[in-house]
């Protein structure tokens, strides 16, 4: 073999050895190589691209507000009579979010925060005015009537007079703007802020309002403590605790355990059997999501996940949840969270008690449960968690039940009471699903690039033995058709003798005259002889028939005649063989 030869063998194996090496072993790592930037594109630090997303999310969130007006108060006391509701809104409030005193713990990979949102009332998104008139329930004079249930007598009868005093009563008509975020003066509320040993507590606002002191402040939210990613990417967005406590304070077990979400971040590789939690300081527990179905957002598949009756069980249906249980028995659908609302008898369920026992929806008029505009529902990214579309919504509800220590609600019915129900709904913009879709694609564009290194090393490292052994299989074997379609295979030996040409010498070429000419001699005495034989040939004369029959006569005439006909065919033939043979010899002397 030619050295120049020996290269390029030797480099083409040397290059597909190492092209099929580095094609496994990256088609092997790949998928862990992209898992790791993956992983450290979303932890959350100072310098990571998912940083400024978190800290202000770049898209528009919108807070949607439904207030219950109860039409019928004055027949509350007629038992008769089911309490009537409409629903008003949506009061549509641009939220604009925020993190503040922000403060990383690299020892336990956890960052610390409170949240600080802007609400700006929308009035074009708006059905409806701020200063719409609603009617609901007194939530002052009810938290009032709930401390003297437990009270001692002396001090039940005090607060009873005292709501006798600056006449309240079980419902209040006051402005949309003032029950939301405005708040509304209270004459009893400004006494126990002045006089907090008759509350019983601290009072910490000075106006009544479901979302007063939310606005521009972050003293309600609460201090989270939120794992970072960074050494474990399974407990990505996981609170470690929540006002720097492991235990919400609110419930008992298992149920008072800080664990969850704080909304934003969920770990990467979520299954279909998983089921995901957030944590709401609202309700001071995490609320439980399951995996519904898959479904795609601008292109891009993600998993559904939602509340169902396993969220707001209370312990009815699923025993686990027993630790939920808080005070009087309910039925499944709705939580007790008064523990967290300063004692107020406030208690959680989806909007139009939707997906709660039917026990709730009958006992009131104007509830219309509807799985599209009431679920609860998160859609995540599968690979990276990242969520595509989240509706979060909760209807807020308060309790009326009887209370012989306090004259307005002494002979009252047991009512779980509408209050209002909230929608905050998030999808992801066609510009973000793009981008990730793109990000997707990365770990099925690097298998494939590696895929493609493997063979094109193959084909290197195998290029010289194939053409090798096919080269030897030509060069031994040559394949002819014959004149009847016949394959036959010859070596080429066989094939150099029959292509052979003859030595063209003078003298060679002589002796080849001579033999012509000798051959041609001899075909001339051969026809001599054949002619003279042929004369010889015996005939039986016909006449006589004494020895031989004429049937036997004629017989021995039809051979003779053959005979000589194959005679004169033969020497016909000859003839013209001899002439060609004549010819040829004369052109070539």
């Amino acid at each position: 073999m030619h050295v120049k030869q020996i290269a390029l063998v030797s480099l083409l194996t040397v290059s597909g050895l190492i092209l099929l090496v580095t094609g496994i072993i990256f088609t092997i790592i790949w998928p862990g190589i992209f898992d790791n930037i993956l992983a450290k594109e979303l932890q959350l630090t100072p310098e990571s691209k998912s940083y400024e997303a978190w800290k202000q999310p770049p898209v528009e969130l919108n807070l949607d507000i439904y207030l219950w007006n109860w039409t019928n108060p004055e027949d509350f006391k007629n038992h008769s009579i089911k309490p009537h509701f409409e629903q008003l809104g949506p009061y549509r409030f641009r939220e604009r979010p925020d993190k503040v005193d922000i403060n990383f713990n690299p020892k336990n990979a956890t960052v610390t925060f409170r949240r600080l949102s802007q609400f700006f009332f929308d009035e074009e998104g708006s059905k409806g005015s701020l200063d719409d008139i609603v009617t609901s329930v007194n939530v002052v004079a009810l938290s009032a009537a709930e401390k003297a249930r437990y009270a001692d007598y002396m001090r039940a009868k005090s607060i009873s007079v005292g709501l006798s005093i600056y006449n309240q009563q079980i419902s209040v008509t006051k402005p949309a703007g003032e029950l939301l975020f405005e708040g509304y003066e209270d004459d009893m509320v400004s006494l126990a802020k002045q006089l907090p040993f008759l509350a019983g507590e601290d009072v910490p606002f000075d106006r009544v309002g479901w979302f007063y002191m939310r606005n521009n402040t972050p003293d309600l939210t609460g201090w989270y403590n939120m794992h970072t990613g960074v050494n474990d990417m399974s407990q990505f967005g996981a609170l470690k605790t929540w006002n720097y406590n492991e235990r919400n304070g609110a419930f008992q077990g298992d149920c008072g355990i800080i664990h969850g979400s704080a909304g934003e971040f969920f770990p990467p590789k979520q299954s279909r059997y998983s089921t995901i939690s957030f944590f709401s300081p609202d309700m001071c527990r995490s609320v439980p999501l399951d995996y519904e179905k898959d479904v795609e957002i601008h292109g891009v598949t993600g998993y559904k996940f939602s509340g169902g009756e396993r969220s707001l069980d209370n312990g009815t249906i699923y025993p686990e949840n027993w630790c939920y249980a808080v005070g009087e028995g309910t039925f499944s659908g709705v939580l007790n969270i008064s523990s967290c609302r300063f004692g107020t008898p406030v208690f959680m369920s989806y909007p139009h008690f939707y997906g709660s026992d039917p026990y709730y929806v009958n006992q009131v008029e104007g509830m219309k449960p509807n799985e599209n505009k009431h679920q609860f529902f998160m859609t995540l990214e599968p690979e990276t968690g990242i969520p595509l579309d989240v509706a979060a919504r909760l209807q807020l509800n308060l309790l009326i039940s009887p209370n012989p220590n306090v004259g307005i609600y002494a002979d009252v019915p047991r009512h779980f009471m509408p209050i209002l129900w909230f929608e905050q709904r998030v999808t992801t913009t066609p510009e973000i699903t793009d981008e990730l879709a793109m990000a997707l694609k990365v770990p099925m564009i690097g298998q494939i690039c590696s895929i493609i290194v493997l063979i094109i090393g193959l084909i290197m490292l195998l290029w010289f033995p194939i053409t090798k052994l096919v080269r030897h299989h030509i060069t031994s074997n040559q394949v002819h058709m014959s004149e009847k379609g016949v394959v036959k295979i010859i070596t080429m030996e066989e094939l150099e003798k029959q292509n052979r040409k003859p030595e063209n010498s003078p003298l060679l070429e002589t002796k080849r005259n001579e033999n012509s000419l000798k051959n041609v001699e001899f075909i001339k005495s051969s026809k001599t002889d054949i002619n003279k034989s042929f004369e010889k040939l015996p005939f039986i004369d016909t006449t006589d028939n004494t020895n031989i029959s004429n049937e036997h006569n004629n017989e021995i005439k039809n051979e003779n005649r053959k005979s000589l006909i194959n005679c004169d065919n033969t020497l016909n033939n000859n003839n013209n063989i001899n002439e060609l043979e004549e010819n040829d010899i004369k052109t070539k002397l």
